[in-house]
């Protein structure tokens, strides 16, 4: 069975992801894009979510396997699931001190699409799991 072009879109969303290419990421978020980040803020519009993803790339060395993409029939809709693996570079905020330590998450996200671009990105996982792995 072929990719739905919103299939698409997210298989390529995480590829980005993986390549850490904040630019080319962004170039697939509408520029009004919602971020609703697990366990934290609602924030909107590219430049938020640019800021989100240098923080991300400075703090965490991270890479998406055993992806799954689900598509609403209208293609609206869709969410993916997947593992994350990661390593914690440099102290995020109120977090725990990095140091290097490894982890792996299951995160499942959330996407609207509009237009061929992703408009809202919800993201959840469990950060105490997190929190113990790198404690």
């Amino acid at each position: 069975m072929n990719a739905t072009p919103a299939e698409t879109l997210l298989r390529v969303y995480y590829d980005r992801f993986n390549a850490r290419d904040v630019e080319g990421f962004l170039q697939l978020l509408s520029n009004d894009v919602v971020h609703e980040i697990s366990q934290g803020p609602v924030e909107r519009g590219k430049e938020a979510f640019r800021a989100f993803l240098e923080r991300m790339n400075r703090c965490y060395l991270e890479r998406v396997y055993d992806l799954a993409v689900m598509v609403s029939a209208d293609g609206r809709r869709a969410a993916a699931e997947f593992m994350l693996e990661g390593e914690y570079l440099e102290t995020d905020g109120s977090l725990p001190p990095a140091r290097g330590q490894r982890y792996t998450l299951r995160v499942g996200a959330f996407f609207e699409i509009r237009g061929g671009k992703i408009a809202r990105v919800s993201n959840h996982y469990n950060l105490q799991d997190w929190i113990r792995q790198v404690a």
